[in-house]
This record gives C-alpha cells, structure tokens and sequence, in this order.
C-alpha cells in the first residue's frame, strides 16, 4: 500500500435488511471521510443501489471484484460485490437467516482482507445477532465472531464517545457470567489492551481507572469482596509493571470523573455497567473499537434499527465517527 496515499478500509455491509446500506450511502461520499481513508465496502452492490434510492444518493455503486480496483471518490462508491442477496425476495426490517448468512459472510471477507494486508483495518456496520445464529454462526456478535475469525480468544470491546473511553472486562455474557469473570487475569490482561489502544490513539502515559464490581465498589467489603479478592491485586500487579492505574472506582462516579478530564480511559466490569454510560453520551455518535486483534476493527455504536429500514432518514454519525477512529489508528499503526 503507497504511503502517499491515506488508508484502504474495508466497510461491511452489514445485515442487508437493516439501515446500514442507506448509512453506507450517506458516509462513503462525505469529503471529510474521503480526506482521511479510501473507503471500500464489503457487500451486495443491488442492495446499496436500492439503499441510494432511499436515501437520495446520486453517487454510482460500482461492483470491483478486487480491492485494489477500488477509487472511490464522492461521485462513486466501489463495493467488492459478494451477490449474496436476492433484492426480489429482501424484506427490510425483518430478522432473517438469509440476511445473517449474507452479514456474516461480509465479515469474513473483510477479515481476510485485513489480514492479508490488503486493507488498513475494517468497520463494520450493524448486524443482527438474531439473524446471525439463525444462519447457524453460533457468535455474541462481531467481537466473538472476530476473535475467532483472527484466533484472538482474549479480544475484548472499547466503546468510545466524546472524551469517554470504556473497555470491558467481558460483554456479551450473562450477569452470573459476568461476576464470575471478574479475575485478575482478566483484567490484566484488558488494561494491558486498554493502555496499548490509547498509545495508538496518541496518549502516551494513559491514566487508566478501573471501575468496582459491587456498589460503592464494595465499601470495604460491605457490599460483597470482589474488589478486595480479585480487582485490587490486578490493579497492584498492573502498577508493578508502570501502568498509571487507579481504582477500584465506584462504578456509578469513575465514567462521569474519566468524561470529565480525570482518566484517559475506564475499565468496566461488565456490559451494561461501560455501554450504559457511554451510550447516555448518544447512541449515534459512539464508536465500538475491537481490542486484541491482530485487525484493526471499529464499528458503529448501534445495532441495525429495523423500524427505520427503507426509510432513508437513519443518521449516520456513529459510521461516520467509526471510519475516523480507523483511519486514525491505520495510521498509528506501525
């Protein structure tokens, strides 16, 4: 890949029943977007016509069976065309097995693509998880899903927004799941990828904070001895081995403290406890970063908003927001 010329990323489609084609169509021509990174999407190139057609998009969908054809420019959206989906038989807004089988197979190339080196990083529009086991992928999610696709077991998520990072010691699991997770392995190992990601995101030293388990992050053992049994040795450890790591934080102030200037970034115990206040920011203008692949992958912070499928009017800030976090870490990346 020339150095003269600013990142290839690799933008999938998504579920195609979903709003991320007509998201696609309103991103992908924005000159600020096409300033920072050569956008190329993953897809079915009949679907994102028909999502132009919604949203007004005047710009040509052309189909290029290899990336490196790819010039797009804000008259012309190049897809590596998959024609994976019959627009006859597409119902949008419906949970689907064909769908699911579509987005997953959307991943898949992009990911192999990344892998090959054939683009900087991938973003990935929203899928349905629904529909994604439905196909018979048995995956959380994109996080899961990539793990396994780059062999990465310990990948982990970092929602972004605004001056708010959160990364996680687990996501998609049952609270119970949760709770028993909560190990100092575990965390070690994601404030490791936590201080990593933010050095490519240009924060040498990050302060990090780590958020308590139990309310009040256990008041001294009051509320439960997690914090003093699990989340404090790894704190410590992580201290030994210069990490700039406080905590544990009670969990309902230490996201309003890191918003406001006082961490880098925060380490949340479990999925509600950092999605929750990250998304009160504004589910549109979240970023979802993939810590621990050997990929860079960002997505979009919301998930593919059937009801509004067709309707042309979906905004499409968090997919704009998402191709700038890679371009920047594309470029981070040595």
């Amino acid at each position: 890949m020339s150095a003269s010329l600013p990142p290839r990323l690799a933008v999938t489609m998504g579920d195609p029943a979903g709003t991320g084609p007509e998201l696609i169509t309103r991103a992908l021509v924005d000159p600020e977007i096409l300033a920072l990174c050569r956008p190329v999407v993953v897809g079915d190139a009949a679907v994102l016509r028909a999502a132009a057609g919604y949203t007004g998009c005047t710009a040509e969908v052309r189909a290029v069976g290899d990336i490196a054809d790819a010039a797009p420019s804000g008259d012309r959206i190049d897809v590596v065309d998959l024609d994976n989906v019959d627009v006859a038989k597409l119902e949008l807004g419906k949970v689907s097995p064909a769908a699911g089988q579509a987005g997953y197979e959307y991943i898949v190339r992009a990911t192999e693509l990344a892998l090959a080196g054939k683009a900087a990083g991938i973003v990935t529009s929203a899928i349905n998880k629904e529909a994604l086991n439905a196909a018979g992928h048995h995956f959380d999610g994109h996080t899961g899903l990539l793990a396994d696709l780059c062999k990465s077991p310990g990948a982990t998520m970092m929602l972004a927004a605004d001056n708010l990072r959160v990364s996680h010691v687990s996501t998609h699991v049952s609270l119970r799941d949760a709770i028993d997770r909560v190990r100092p392995e575990r965390i070690l190992k994601v404030l490791d990828l936590t201080r990593e990601a933010l050095r490519r995101m240009g924060i040498e030293e990050p302060r990090l904070a780590v958020a308590g388990l139990n309310p009040h992050a256990g008041e001294n053992g009051l509320f439960g001895d997690e914090e003093a049994r699990y989340i404090t040795p790894a704190i410590e450890e992580a201290r030994s081995k210069g990490f700039n790591v406080s905590g544990p934080h009670p969990g309902d102030t230490v996201f309003f403290r890191a918003l406001h200037g006082e961490f880098d970034a925060a380490v949340a115990m479990y999925h509600d406890q950092g999605h929750v206040a990250v998304k009160m920011l504004g589910i549109w203008l979240g970023v979802n970063v993939t810590l621990g692949l050997p990929i860079i992958r960002t997505s979009v912070e919301h998930g593919t908003n059937f009801d509004m499928s067709g309707t042309g009017r979906s905004d499409p800030r968090s997919l704009k927001e998402a191709i700038k976090m890679a371009a920047r870490l594309s470029g981070a990346r040595t």
